[in-house]
């Protein structure tokens, strides 16, 4: 049997490799001693701690994944980085026990029909290696993974699977009689209760809040099939499957989490909505808001994560650019009219709304909302829920609002006539409006509420500024590499009617631990404003199509969602995928050359004097 990996043994190969200088070694060596020495931890781990650079350039520090990686390549092993995300561990579970793991310092990764994957931290300690391949009757491949992943891994992996078949096994006998749904809703009213206090849901549902926080997760979704229901989270915009869990599981997980969102558990027939404040692992107070609908083989869930920090954040921190984030302030600060911001769902209109209205509500300010459902529980607020059955509406609500002396009124959407027609009577009697629409581009909304019937003099009298906006993943600042340059007729697409610069290169998505391996990390906006001017109100006087208010709005200084888009291309913070991605249905307008042909060279200026030297700029 082999001798352990020990701090000696790191320090020589170290040295061998020449990745520390052979006049520091006796000090590195005495400083990881005293650190074992005052807190055990494995022999990398006290490398680590010492923070020492390479001595091979670029002189690298030698963090914990890198000393990982190259202790690796020096065994002729692969080093991964575990992804809980892909990896099954009721099945890895399965193939040891907790403690023969702990042992060992050892972690199945992947289980196929022929092979087993176990990640180590130790390449000498293979005595288990004989043993597991017996048991599971499979090949064993050994992998290197950072000791401190293995550690929290094995415990987390090992207690959820133990929890998820207690739960499976108590909750299957109480369905054990399940042959239709009218069955099992009869069965659901005598037993959720129990079900839902279970400590196995308990620990499960615990589990599944505190992953999707690690994890950045904006959404949570339990679906239920018809034997084995899913999990998935939505990160930075995409959704990702997390794990399967038997269907009466998530039967019981779901009346848990309906019941602390104090939901009616007994009743799957109709959509309900609820709100749940839990905390992270580090005591910062989360909000969650859900939503269920009842489907063919049971109740979906989906809970909706509110990030505290989102409202507290500034707009450049939302992707704002200078220009437009002053001029959005200016609009903003006025002291009546309305403002209004457009875009699909998921675009980020409900955040820049919150961090604007946080940023407005001052003592001096009364600040009520209409918001259906209230996205975000703020006590600088006043915050109305509309309730449709009670036949209390957005157009309601403003009404009553009006009565309630405020400087600031955010309408949560504006769905018709008579909802738009109370926002403008706010407007015309000094009150700041903020509200949303759905089209694809800022002119569109003028045409919107044309469409509804809102007279055009109205909207003359009373609209300041539109502003549209979508989001898009940017780039992972650990692992993202340049990608040559950047294809004509791609550049043009983007940008070519207004003759952008090209970058001389741009950058890709690689992927890391940091990113999950996604080459993406967090989302910024793309945002197209538009500030109504005496010449944009005659245009809205003419009734014109919406072609002409573009060219209007783009001789203001508007810069179309594509402009924007190809300005972060420029900047190194997102690609083009996904600049296209988000702006797929403006093909037929923010390139429209007709659209800029009146605000060249002016404008086209302006873009080239914001676009960073940095970014490797050059004329074409």
């Amino acid at each position: 049997m082999a001798a352990p990996l020990d701090l000696q043994d790191i320090y020589n190969w170290l040295l061998a490799d020449n990745m520390v200088r052979k006049s520091e070694i006796n000090t590195l060596y005495a400083h990881s001693q005293a650190i074992m020495k005052n807190s055990p931890m494995h022999p990398l781990c006290a490398v680590a701690h010492g923070k020492l650079l390479s001595a091979q350039p670029p002189h690298k520090l030698l963090t914990l994944d890198a000393l990982c990686e190259w202790m690796a390549q020096r065994h002729q092993l692969p080093f991964i980085r575990i992804d809980p995300l892909k990896i099954d561990f009721t099945k890895v579970a399965d193939v040891m026990s907790a403690s023969y793991a702990a042992r060992f310092h050892i972690l199945p990764v992947e289980l196929t029909p022929d092979t087993l994957v176990v990640a180590t931290c130790d390449p000498n300690a293979t005595e288990w290696e004989a043993e597991i391949a017996r048991l599971s009757r499979r090949a064993i491949r050994r992998v290197i993974a950072n000791p401190l992943d293995i550690a929290q891994y094995t415990t987390q992996f090992f207690s959820l699977a133990k929890s998820i078949k207690k739960a499976n096994k108590s909750n299957s006998n109480e369905l054990a009689l399940r042959n239709n749904f009218e069955q099992l809703v009869e069965l659901g009213k005598a037993s959720k209760q129990v079900d839902a206090n279970d400590q196995h849901v308990i620990n499960i549902v615990d589990w599944l809040w505190q992953y999707a926080f690690e994890q950045r997760a904006s959404d949570i979704h339990l679906e239920p099939k018809r034997d084995m229901a899913s999990i998935r989270f939505r990160i930075d915009g995409v959704l990702h499957q997390v794990y399967q869990v038997p269907a009466v599981v998530m039967i019981a997980m779901t009346a848990r989490i309906k019941l602390l969102g104090r939901m009616d558990v007994i009743e799957k027939r109709r959509p309900q909505d609820g709100r749940i404040k839990t905390r992270t692992a580090g005591g910062q107070e989360v909000e969650l808001r859900l939503s269920t609908l009842p489907t063919a083989f049971g109740e979906k869930l989906v809970m909706r994560i509110f990030d505290p920090d989102v409202v507290v954040k500034t707009l450049p921190e939302l992707g704002f650019p200078v220009d437009d984030a002053a001029r959005w302030d200016s609009l903003t600060r006025r002291p009546h009219g309305i403002i209004l911001v457009t875009g699909p769902t998921g675009s980020g209109k409900t955040t820049t709304l919150y961090t604007t209205l946080k940023a407005l509500a001052t003592p001096e300010v009364n600040v009520c909302t209409v918001e259906d459902p209230i996205e975000m529980v703020e006590p600088a607020f006043n915050q109305m829920q509309v309730h449709p059955a009670i036949d209390l509406t957005f157009a309601d609500g403003v009404r009553a609002l009006m009565r309630q002396d405020p400087d600031i009124i955010m309408v949560g959407e504006i769905r018709d006539l008579a909802t738009a027609e109370m926002a403008i009577q706010a407007a015309l009697t000094g009150h700041l409006v903020l509200s949303t629409l759905h089209t694809n581009d800022a002119p569109s909304a003028v045409m919107r509420l044309l469409e509804l019937g809102v007279p055009y003099y109205l909207l003359e009298a009373t609209l300041i500024g539109i502003m549209a906006q979508r989001l898009v993943r940017t780039l992972c600042d650990h692992c993202k590499a340049p990608d040559g340059e950047l294809a004509d007729d791609l550049w043009h697409s983007l940008g070519g009617a207004w003759n952008m610069p090209k970058p001389a290169a741009i950058y890709r998505a690689v992927g890391c631990a940091e990113c999950r391996q996604t080459g993406y990390r967090g989302r910024t906006g793309l945002y197209e404003l538009l500030t109504v001017s005496e010449p944009f109100g005659e245009q809205i006087r003419a009734a014109t199509d919406v072609h002409a208010l573009r060219r209007q709005a783009i001789a203001d200084g508007m810069k179309p969602l594509r402009i924007a888009g190809a300005l972060k291309i420029a900047e190194g913070v997102t690609t083009a995928d996904e600049v296209l991605k988000a702006t797929a249905a403006l093909t037929n307008q923010s390139n429209n050359a007709a659209a800029v042909k009146s605000v060249q060279p002016e404008n086209t200026a302006a873009i080239k004097s914001v676009i960073p030297a940095k970014a490797g700029i050059h004329g074409t």
